[in-house]
């Protein structure tokens, strides 16, 4: 039995918490000393500043990932600068819609970090809400931004409201070590290899693919960059023997520039032939260069084998978690409402959440959720469940795991992006909708004949399901089962047409064993109810008082004052 409670229990962090948290491994690499020149290179300062002048944004958003925040003041100012300088000049003025020539008497501050003259407002978001590879339309929106410039390694998820301006730094690469490199790793200069490189090292793969052509090698093929995750490569090109034929991409290899997402090793692992990864995690390390400058062919059979043991595992989960882990990506209500249909068609219960960033510790509290399914960018809905209460999958993963046994079969296939889902989806009803016209009169009076013969049936029919796991039967895995009948017609079959309307409010059956809304189980009321201990802040302070003192009541006294990280009781000057 657990020790009885004398105060209540710490809910705050001590401040010194701070100092001691750690940071992330991306904030703990040393920042590289750049160049005023370097930095306009890198972060294409004049390119955005003529961006800016010909759309007429008049409030940016300077988006940042962690790595990159040292660097933003600096590119801060940069931008500022230029902008000012053009703004000076008639030219400048009449580009960006100012009505006025007279320039600004004062200089701004450019040590801040907003500057508004007359005519652009820069504002730099110092955090994201979700992942830094997605556009934070949430943030700029908060600054009333017209638009965004993002920084770094980017997903190219398609925005739902605010254009978008991508910068991807280009990093430095060693062109003759990564040619050495890709002759070790395709001896046979008629292979088929696709060329490609993540975001911040596109910039090298033309000049790679020249270098190879003279090198001997003629079937080549330098992809460049789509805004388009559902492509057979996502986010890349294809070469246009694939367009004409996508299943001759099994034909090509993949030759990939710097580490990869695992979102991008699972998708093209049954795309094509192989792929070959060369690492740049030392490139600003010369002493050690050398030592991991080739090419790693990757394989990722294991790590599928392992989705697909967590899809089996999920069959029978009765109440999904949906996390909405976006709200910048194109079609991602879409999604959530396929989602919700798909669970709900499976007889299951489903609730929604918007959390931002994941973490154990947010998702732990919602114990009664037997899985999750995320809804991301191509990029982030790939989760690690590992450290978390319940597992946390894809929804390509979830139609997968709602079909029957009989009808779930595992071909190797695997896709992060909601977009093909959708687009499946589509298909899938043209040809339903073809089918249907034909035997729909059918199908009709087979259901109201049967309605009619059982409308009291609780389909008794249907085969017992078990875990696969545990070998256990599974007593209840229909939650969301409505009655054919309401459960006031049944209580009172004399009563009015009113009687017979759904209800929002919570009825408890007579022997206690179900909470129902409406005539529906609920799940989490049930577990509200029956299982859940800790009901919110205080529940588990339990004030107890004796028989003669409630009887005959207790002197007042001066409690408890302050705030909750300290009390202070009575006329005491300490804390408790």
């Amino acid at each position: 039995m657990a020790d009885e409670l004398t105060a209540p229990p710490v809910l705050s962090t001590p401040d010194t918490h701070i100092l001691d948290e750690p940071l992330p491994e991306s904030a703990r690499r040393p920042l590289e000393n750049l160049s005023d020149e370097q930095f306009k290179t890198r972060y294409e300062i004049k390119r955005t500043i003529n961006e800016i002048k010909q759309r007429r944004w008049r409030r940016v958003a300077l988006q940042f990932p962690d790595q990159m925040l040292p660097h933003s003041a600096r590119v801060y100012q940069l931008l500022a600068r230029g902008l000012q300088e053009q703004a000076r000049t008639p030219a400048g003025m009449h580009t960006n819609g100012t009505s006025n020539g007279t320039p600004t008497p004062e200089d701004p501050d450019l040590s801040g970090l907003s500057i508004n003259t007359k005519s652009v407002m820069l504002t730099i978001l110092g955090d994201t809400s979700y992942g830094s590879c997605c556009v934070d339309e949430i943030a700029a929106e908060h600054v009333d931004a017209d638009a965004v410039v993002h920084y770094g390694r980017a997903c190219l998820s398609p925005t739902a409201r605010l254009p978008v301006l991508h910068i991807f730094t280009t990093m430095d690469l060693e062109a003759d070590d990564v040619v050495t490199s890709f002759q070790t790793a395709f001896p046979d200069q008629e292979a088929k290899v696709a060329l490609t490189a993540d975001v911040p090292y596109a910039a090298h793969v033309q000049p790679l693919f020249e270098k190879l052509q003279k090198a001997g090698y003629s079937n080549l093929f330098a992809a460049s960059i789509v805004h388009d995750p559902s492509s057979l490569i996502p986010n890349r090109t294809v070469p246009p023997s694939v367009i004409e034929n996508p299943s001759s991409l099994s034909e090509w290899s993949l030759f990939h520039i710097s580490d990869p997402p695992t979102s991008l090793l699972l998708t093209l692992q049954s795309r094509m032939a192989s792929i070959r990864v060369y690492p740049t995690n030392t490139i600003h390390s010369p002493s050690n260069f050398t030592a991991s400058s080739s090419a790693v062919e990757t394989s990722t059979a294991q790590l599928l084998r392992r989705r697909y043991a967590l899809v089996t595992s999920l069959t029978t989960v009765p109440t999904w978690g949906i996390l909405v882990n976006t709200l910048s990506v194109k079609n991602y209500l879409s999604v959530l409402s396929h989602i919700q249909s798909l669970i709900s068609n499976a007889g299951k219960k489903s609730y929604l959440f918007v959390v931002g960033k994941l973490n154990p510790s947010k998702l732990a509290n919602f114990s009664e959720i037997g899985g999750w399914v995320v809804i991301g960018c191509w990029e982030s809905s790939l989760v690690d469940s590992k450290e978390f209460y319940r597992p946390i999958i894809t929804p390509f993963e979830l139609e997968m795991v709602l079909k029957g046994d009989e009808q779930r079969v595992w071909t190797g296939q695997w896709r992060g992006d909601f977009q093909g889902v959708l687009e499946d989806v589509e298909r899938r009803k043209e040809n339903e909708d073809g089918q249907a016209e034909t035997s729909n009169g059918y199908a009709d009076a087979n259901e109201n004949r049967e309605g009619e013969l059982d409308p009291d049936s609780e389909s008794e029919s249907e085969p017992p399901e078990f875990d696969l796991r545990t070998g256990r039967y599974v007593s209840r895995t229909r939650p969301m089962q409505r009655s054919r009948r309401p459960i006031s017609s049944m209580s009172n079959p004399d009563s009015n047409s009113n009687a017979l309307r759904p209800s929002t409010a919570l009825t408890k059956r007579s022997s206690g064993a179900m909470i129902t809304v409406g005539g529906v189980a609920s799940p989490a009321a049930e577990y509200l109810a029956q299982k859940r201990t800790w009901r919110g802040l205080g529940s588990d302070f339990e004030v107890k008082y004796e028989e003669d003192e409630a009887e005959a009541g207790s002197v007042i006294e001066e409690g408890r004052t302050g705030v909750a990280r300290g009390y202070t009781v009575g006329e005491e000057s300490g804390k408790t």
